[in-house]
């Protein structure tokens, strides 16, 4: 078949490689001049099976209020009013609050790992048939509390884990020093951590461009530059898109025919659906991370963290530092550029200083410094379990809604995708649109 995949970020390039890995003609339309320079572009960098626990839990509704009175909230909900086109929002909330309760936390963590797992797997073979660099480092990822009501909760969330089969374990501080001397400085207002060896951390853009090449060299065609304005369609079944280059100049619409098309555009995808008169909740939230050059090598830590205090997690990428966290979720235009709130940044860069004085520059723009501030759209569900598979439209596949896990279930989604258009069910534990 010739299947046409709108996105090529992470899920997008996966989807591709392993379409044209089955025998199929494909074509990736992407609205940038590169793959993954979106959502895909500063991520946390870390593959995090173990760390994938939805944001809808108990405790988040009470959080969630707490949280809206503070420019550095880890999850800052910014109501819209008037009401307006904003009303998307406001329903996704609510699917949100209702997943804040035990039973479906379990049941969504199950979904999540058993995909997270089944990627990994996908993941490490693709790595090694593809001899893609990407700052690949693989000594785990360490979650630091320092406070010891927080790493009883988690403690309980690690048996949870264990469940499913994830070895998330409880470290001492005395352990977690050992695996990551660079804390040493900070290691008396840490009351203990988890720590999962298998989980590892690399440069999602650097992989997802390599692996966009070496797509090209399989055989996709990639059309960079371009928007998809609409969907063809007809009986039920899709046919093709309307697209046309990006530009501030009114160019003609082509047509594209195709037998399928896959929709892996993130935030992209449910406005797109919406056009055809599908209805996904897949709702943006505004992430943010900051990318630091090393100053000292030897002060720099080579575990991946996420440090629970502030929500944002920490890791090495060969000569430089990537912190990440925060999301807010607001009505925001999918198709303009995400400016960057200066507080947020200026949070994630005093937290590494505390944490690490000195090991990297730190310093802000009028300052001198020369970091890489960034601010991009995560495609949420309210339960963060993304939706892959054919819609109530033949021939119309959705792979998206993946939240700030995409780097962590890409190769496992497009595998996953690819086996779904032809006709096989990957993943026993997840629950497929069809």
């Amino acid at each position: 078949m010739h299947i046409v995949v709108i996105g090529a970020g992470i899920i997008g390039t996966t989807s591709a490689w392993y379409l044209a890995e089955r025998g199929h003609q494909v074509t990736v339309i992407e609205r940038q001049n590169d793959a993954a320079l979106e959502t895909s572009f500063g991520n946390a960098g870390q593959i995090s099976v173990s760390h994938c626990e939805p944001w809808a839990n108990r405790q988040a509704p009470l959080k969630a209020l707490r949280w809206m009175f503070s420019k550095e909230a880890p999850l800052l909900f910014r109501p819209q009013w008037p009401l307006g086109a904003g009303w998307q929002q406001y329903r996704w909330a609510l699917q949100f609050l209702a997943q804040c309760n035990d039973a479906d936390f379990h049941r969504n963590v199950g979904h999540i790992v058993a995909l997270g797992k089944y990627s990994h797997g996908a993941f490490k073979a693709l790595v090694a048939e593809t001899g893609i660099a990407y700052h690949r480092l693989e000594r785990g990822i360490a979650h630091i509390f320092s406070d010891q009501a927080s790493l009883d909760s988690a403690a309980a969330l690690a048996q949870l884990m264990q469940q499913f089969g994830v070895q998330r374990e409880v470290i001492d501080t005395a352990q977690l020093l050992r695996l990551e001397p660079s804390l040493a400085g900070y290691g008396q207002r840490i009351v203990g951590a988890t720590f999962t060896a298998s989980d590892e951390t690399g440069d999602a853009r650097v992989f997802t461009q390599g692996l966009a090449r070496a797509c090209a060299a399989r055989g996709v065609a990639f059309l960079f530059g371009h928007a998809v304005q609409s969907l063809l369609h007809q009986g039920g079944q899709v046919q093709g898109v309307q697209h046309a280059p990006v530009g501030p100049a009114p160019t003609a619409a082509m047509r594209l025919r195709a037998d399928a098309v896959v929709l892996a555009g993130g935030s992209f995808t449910a406005p797109l659906l919406r056009t055809v008169g599908l209805d996904l909740p897949i709702y943006p939230g505004k992430g943010y991370s900051a990318t630091f050059p090393i100053l000292r090598p030897e002060a720099a830590p080579n575990v991946s963290l996420i440090d629970d205090a502030k929500k944002i997690a920490v890791t090495r990428l060969g000569d430089q530092i990537r912190v990440a966290g925060t999301i807010e979720v607001g009505d925001f235009d999918v198709g303009l550029d995400k400016p960057v709130a200066q507080a947020r940044c200026r949070m994630l860069a005093r937290r590494v200083e505390t944490i690490w004085p000195g090991m990297c520059d730190t310093r802000l723009p009028e300052e001198g410094g020369n970091p890489q501030f960034w601010a991009g759209l995560r495609p949420a569900t309210p339960t963060n379990i993304p939706y892959i598979g054919q819609t109530a439209m033949r021939g119309l596949w959705v792979n998206a809604g993946h939240g700030t896990l995409g780097w962590t279930h890409g190769a496992g989604s497009g595998k996953a995708l690819a086996a779904c258009v032809d006709g096989e069910r990957p993943i026993a534990d997840f629950p497929f649109l069809a």
